[in-house]
């Protein structure tokens, strides 16, 4: 059956989020796939991002999403737009790929016809959100209430600084882990609406309030892995994660297998023999690392071995190892870039009886709590 191209405008969008950015921010849930599933239980608009103008009205939805030369089709019925925007009455009707999300979902076409979908979302419910991924809704009120303000406070930033990309975020480790309506607990959700509308300044100013899960003794200056450098990152003293189930690791990984994933990721080494530790940092964390083979020496900062291998496997850059036969033995402190918050040092912390303002100005020196 023929795609039916529709052409036609029935109106305006009105008080939606595509009149403007307001106080919505803009989350990339699903990136470059081939098709999306979509279902709407009631009524829903489509309408054309560059206009505002709503193109298409019905009711139930349940179809699957592709792109085509021209455009975006939403089962047998065709848009001839790289983009557009669906929204409902109901703001918790909208269900992509089997996970339900709050507010409107944009839709955009890429060159290569693959679809992402980019969830428009009230700001204090996309906080809502990520805070059960980001932090059991088990722990202490204060320690989630401090969550709920740096995660709030790190989406805002992001806003600020993306206003010419089509999205402020990603759903995963790399931004915050948003999950959508299903990822909504009671006291996650009551601490949100505890702090709305909080976010923490410095010198007046929104800055990125990096966080991680256990710093392992003294958090790390942002300044040695990213172009941040700001007093409230520079890395404080912190002796409550000690007791955190994360605060040790340890790791058996081949030198084959090192070699074969350096290999994978542009760093030909040849025959792996030996790793040796180059040089740590006043935090206790590597620098960088020496990759011996028969061939050559090369040196690897420690941030770069960490991506390769990824975050939850050297969970780390704060670690000792020992080369065994063919084997390397990494024995390390802490879980994460080690930025900001230590998040088991906050949840000790508020078990001790510390306010989630007090907090943040330990974790964050200089700062202080405003509402935006």
């Amino acid at each position: 059956m023929a795609l039916i191209i529709l052409l036609f405008a029935c109106g305006f969008i009105s008080g939606n989020c595509s009149e403007g950015r307001g106080s919505y921010i803009r989350v990339a849930i699903i990136q470059n796939a081939k098709t999306l599933n979509i279902s709407i239980k009631g009524f829903y608009d489509i309408s054309d991002l560059q206009t505002g103008q709503i193109i298409f009205r019905g009711k139930n939805l349940r179809t699957t999403a592709t792109g085509y030369k021209s455009g975006i089709s939403l089962g047998k019925i065709a848009f001839n737009l790289p983009e557009i925007l669906l929204e409902t009455d109901d703001t918790d009707a909208i269900i992509i790929n089997g996970r339900r999300f709050k507010g409107g979902m944009k839709l955009v076409k890429n060159e290569n016809l693959q679809l992402s979908a980019i969830n428009y979302i009230e700001i204090e419910d996309y906080i809502k959100g990520i805070l059960y991924n980001e932090a059991s809704h088990y722990w202490p009120m204060e320690a989630l209430k401090a969550q709920a303000v740096i995660s709030r406070s790190f989406a805002l930033f992001k806003m600020e600084e993306s206003v010419l990309r089509d999205y402020d975020l990603t759903n995963d480790i790399y931004s915050q882990v948003y999950g959508g309506r299903a990822s909504e607990r009671m006291r996650t959700n009551l601490a949100v609406d505890q702090t709305r509308g909080l976010a923490l300044i410095y010198n007046g100013k929104l800055f990125p309030t990096y966080f991680h899960a256990t710093c392992g003794g003294h958090t790390e200056d942002a300044a040695r892995l990213w172009q941040t450098d700001i007093p409230p990152l520079k890395g404080v003293t912190c002796s409550f994660c000690q007791d955190s189930p994360h605060y040790n690791w340890h790791l058996v990984i081949s030198l084959k297998e090192i070699a074969d994933k350096l290999a994978g990721a542009g760093y030909s080494i040849g025959d792996l023999k030996d790793i040796k530790i180059a040089g740590r940092n006043d935090s206790g964390r590597v620098i960088d690392l020496i990759l011996v083979s028969d061939d050559k020496d090369m040196h690897i900062s420690a941030k770069d071995f960490r991506n390769v291998f990824g975050p939850n496997v050297i969970r780390s850059a704060n670690f000792n190892l020992g080369v065994i036969k063919q084997d390397v033995v990494f024995e390390g402190i802490g879980w994460g870039h080690g930025v900001g918050l230590c998040q088991w040092g906050a949840y000790f912390m508020a078990k001790q009886g510390y306010n989630f303002e007090q907090i943040l100005k330990y974790y964050y020196p200089g700062t202080n709590v405003k509402a935006i």
